[in-house]
């Protein structure tokens, strides 16, 4: 592999706590989507990077025929469309010598023994020390049956095998319900220890979303005003401007309460409220965010109508270009109630957070892509330089950036040049890209590769923190099979979302943000 590592200055310090191991990666799904535009260049980036263990391959296992060299090729043209990093043929030549492919069918056990035989022919070539890592890039249904099958056929080791170690990882959807999320953790328990299981979620992979424990616990000015005393409320957007595309099957089955809110955005609720850890470890990082799901307080039959919105894009225009309603969509039933915004406000019922709301929104065909975490202080006095009740000062915000442009602003007011005193709010910006290069950045999937190479699980989801996830949206969607819509407010596409959204924070005396 490449060793570019001097090169890099996000990996300073990084090899001190991350020691990724010599494995080999199976990619189930190896010819889809997900494995061509993040998985390998993943992977490729990382072995620019030289973070790749001495010992490594990755071995396609998927539905489509292919040998090794049409793999080779297919992961080519996925590096040289998505990397992060531009793809260089020297570098190429070294890297794709450590991909192999075989082709599989899910139910056949004899593809399985196939795959232990590469696998092992693998070990000798690649000095992977017979250390395996499973990456179920396939549908949830697959995953009981697949897990089977790796079980019958010898493929996993236990969590105390002395030499060598078996983890696999899965993708979301991680069940639709709280019954279904149990299901599938139990079918992963039959073969699996629970240190063995990586449930991913790339946004816990992002560097803003890492960031938000620096900026709390790494900086003396920020975590003593992290509290209910302080803090007037906090504001998490997800926003997407893409439609369903060729989703719809997916999305007629999930809506945004469970693709985004469920997931994304509780991690991101989690991260911001958490308590200070006292180590740097999964256990206390899990356990700390399982605390912050179990204070959620549960919807009650007066709120849904108050404090929770749903509602689908109507045609509309997105960059100049006319798109066509939720209802318009290829794959979408004409009499769809599927939500494609969601907009809420919840509380942490605990000491730190004590009646603080958090507004939480997220949208397809939204005015722009863009992730952000706001948190806004409450208002100065109605004294001295805030005397004026008909222009307030704009109180302090902290801004952090997840997507697209990733960063951290402060709003502060400042006085304007003159004789006169007039206040002006401003910003104080900090952009990844400006300060450490528009390519410094590593995607999320390159963290969190390297992580479960370590054995690193602090940004993966334990079964706990998923099934409390699923408890909290489960009285969410209880409410609203108690109350049947049968059609759902309208937004246009290319808008901030329905009027009933603006009015949700609007009725507390508060507004969105303007991203």
């Amino acid at each position: 592999m490449a060793d570019n590592q001097s090169e890099n200055p996000l990996t300073v310090g990084l090899e001190k706590t991350l020691q990724p191991q010599p494995c080999t990666l199976v990619i189930f799904g190896a010819s889809g989507d997900l494995s061509r535009r993040k998985l390998l260049p993943a992977l490729y980036n990382l072995a620019l990077d030289g973070l790749l263990p001495t010992g490594f391959a990755v071995v396609g296992f998927a539905r489509t025929e292919m040998a090794d060299h049409e793999f080779r090729a297919f992961a080519a043209e996925g590096v040289q469309k998505f990397s992060r990093r531009r793809y260089e043929a020297a570098h190429w030549q070294d890297f794709e010598g450590a991909l192999f492919y075989r082709p599989a069918s899910f139910e056949d056990p004899k593809s399985y023994a196939a795959l232990k035989a590469a696998l092992e022919q693998v070990d000798s070539q690649r000095a992977t020390l017979g250390n395996r890592i499973f990456y179920l890039a396939i549908p949830p249904t697959m995953i009981g049956l697949c897990v089977k099958q790796l079980q019958a056929a010898g493929l996993i080791y236990p969590a105390n095998h002395k030499e060598h170690f078996s983890r696999i990882i899965v993708e979301k959807p991680l069940g639709r319900d709280l019954q279904t999320a149990r299901s599938l953790n139990d079918e992963l328990a039959q073969a699996f220890d629970e240190s063995q299981i990586y449930r991913i979620d790339h946004y816990l992979g992002k560097e803003t979303v890492q960031n938000i424990l620096v900026m709390r616990f790494g900086n003396s000015i920020f975590e003593p005003l992290w509290d209910q005393k302080n803090i007037d409320h906090v504001q998490i957007t997800v926003a997407e401007e893409e439609g369903v595309g060729t989703r719809a099957g997916y999305y007629e089955e999930a809506g945004a309460l469970r693709d985004i809110v469920q997931n994304h955005i509780l991690q991101l609720v989690c991260m911001t409220a958490m308590e200070p850890p006292y180590q740097m470890s999964a256990e206390v990082i899990r356990g700390h965010k399982l605390e912050v799901l179990r204070c959620l307080r549960p919807m009650e039959e007066q709120d849904f109508q108050r404090y929770v919105v749903r509602a689908q894009y109507a045609a509309g225009y997105c960059r100049g270009v006319e798109v066509p309603g939720y209802r318009n969509e290829k794959g979408v039933k004409p009499d769809s109630i599927t939500e494609t915004y969601v907009a809420l406000r919840v509380f942490v019922d605990n000491w730190r957070w004590a009646n603080v709301p958090f507004y939480l929104r997220t949208g397809k065909r939204l005015a722009k892509r863009a992730t952000e975490i706001t948190v806004q202080y409450k208002h100065v006095p109605r004294v001295l330089f805030n005397i004026d009740a008909a222009n307030p000062l704009e109180p302090n915000a902290l801004s952090l950036r997840i997507q697209p442009d990733e960063g951290v602003s402060l709003r502060i007011s400042a006085k304007l040049p003159g004789p006169k005193v007039r206040i002006y709010p401003v910003k104080m910006d900090f952009r990844y890209g400006s300060t450490f290069g528009e390519q410094a950045s590593p995607e999320a999937y390159e963290r969190l590769l390297l992580d479960v190479m370590a054995g690193d699980a602090t940004l993966f989801m334990h079964r706990d923190e998923v099934e409390a996830a699923w408890q909290w949206v489960g009285s969410i969607q209880q409410g609203w099979a108690r109350n049947p819509a049968k059609w759902l407010p309208e937004y246009k596409a290319g808008t901030w979302g329905p009027v009933e959204g603006d009015r949700l924070i609007e009725s507390d005396g508060r507004k969105w943000r303007t991203l």
